[in-house]
């Protein structure tokens, strides 16, 4: 028997289906909360600022193919065979692929990528003062937070009138996204007589630096990725012993280390927190995101969480420093989206995408990404 819906519950669920609708989808009624984004990060991020020319040793070839080839078709000097986080990110939003800061004569309408390619959270001269010469990107976080300075200053908004309506228009819709940074600082000391606690400290305070200097130009909503489960990267578990693995089979020392960072970065977060309380900052929690994949990865389709899709065809895990992707010797997945992996180092587009959808959807952001959102939508 069919039953009618008493006028207050019809209202009630016509409500809750247009406020639903409403606010997933940007339109008319309820316009793009971010009008840009500003990125910044390593290679997980990067979508563009390196070339095979300057890329880190060992993956100096993603303008090559396969790069590129399950989205783009084509290289793109992005690290992965397709989309990044970012590039979920923006499409989330309704926002165009952000163009990397390098490129000439770039559209800066909707934001830019500041991210880079062995990119460090602690600046170049430390790791050439310690004679650690895996480091040859000279870029660090703060190099990106100066090129994010010249940006502001060739749109007008200049150091001493940061109030003026060019700064305005500059920051007061935008997003501003930090990719994971600090894993190319403990790589670049492997080996070393520098121990994980030196790097840990001077990259925080070189980070919670890099932040603060955003805040105080009035950044307004902050996302940041913590480091992920990097000892479940090929990478990791190629160059580890057999015996230094954890409960889901990935190097144990190395995990903790990412661990112990992020401890330390929620602390400095819940700082900024206090410091700056006109701002949201999330943390996307990278690290347990990628964790819980990692534990049952047949639930998110995967069906190679270890082995590198691209790579040497070196067992067990396609992987050869010396024979990376996009060498004449390596080979290529015929199905990357089975893969967590893309190249030993770097996440597949499926990867990037699961995590996107935690960060964005899930409940791996804290506070959450639509607590973000709707803070943005009530200030206007």
């Amino acid at each position: 028997m069919a039953h009618s819906l008493k006028p207050c519950s019809a209202f009630i669920i016509t409500i809750f289906i247009f406020f639903s609708v409403s606010t997933a989808i940007p339109n008319a009624l309820n316009p793009r909360p971010f009008k840009k984004i500003y990125a910044f990060g390593d290679s997980f991020t990067d979508t563009g600022n390196t070339r095979s020319a300057t890329g880190p040793t060992g993956f100096a070839h993603v303008s090559n193919p396969p790069y590129g080839i399950t989205y783009f078709h084509r290289p793109t000097n992005r690290y992965s065979d397709g989309r990044l986080v970012i590039d979920f990110v923006a499409e989330s939003l309704s926002l165009p692929f952000l163009p990397p800061y390098i490129h000439n004569k770039i559209n800066a309408s909707h934001g830019v990528n500041f991210a880079v390619a062995g990119a460090t959270a602690i600046n170049h001269s430390f790791f050439v003062k310690n004679n650690l010469t895996l480091d040859i990107t000279p870029e660090s976080i703060q190099t990106q937070l100066l090129w994010f300075n010249k940006f502001l200053e060739s749109q007008g908004c200049k150091k001493s009138n940061q109030s003026g309506p060019e700064c305005k228009a500059a920051l007061a819709d935008a997003l501003f996204w930090v990719g994971e940074i600090g894993v190319n600082d403990y790589a670049y000391t492997l080996g070393s007589s520098v121990s994980g606690d030196t790097i840990r400290k001077l990259a925080m305070d070189s980070f919670t630096e890099f932040l603060q200097a955003l805040l105080k130009k009035g950044a307004k909503y902050v996302v940041v990725q913590a480091l992920p489960t990097t000892g479940c990267l090929p990478l990791a578990m190629y160059l580890a012993p057999q015996d230094d693995r954890d409960d889901i089979g990935c190097v144990k020392s190395v995990n903790n280390q990412s661990y112990t960072h992020n401890a330390a970065l929620q602390a400095k977060l819940q700082q900024l927190r206090q410091k700056f309380p006109q701002a949201v900052i999330v943390y996307a929690d990278y690290w347990n995101a990628f964790h819980t994949v990692m534990k049952s990865p047949e639930k998110y389709g995967f069906k190679e969480p270890f082995k590198a899709c691209c790579g040497s065809g070196e067992p067990p895990y396609n992987f050869d420093v010396s024979a990376a992707c996009g060498t004449p010797s390596a080979t290529v997945c015929p199905n990357p989206s089975q893969y967590v992996n893309w190249d030993g180092v770097h996440l597949t587009e499926a990867m990037y995408k699961v995590m996107s959808d935690m960060f964005l959807n899930g409940t791996y952001s804290h506070p959450s990404f639509n607590y973000l959102l709707g803070n943005k939508q009530r200030q206007g």
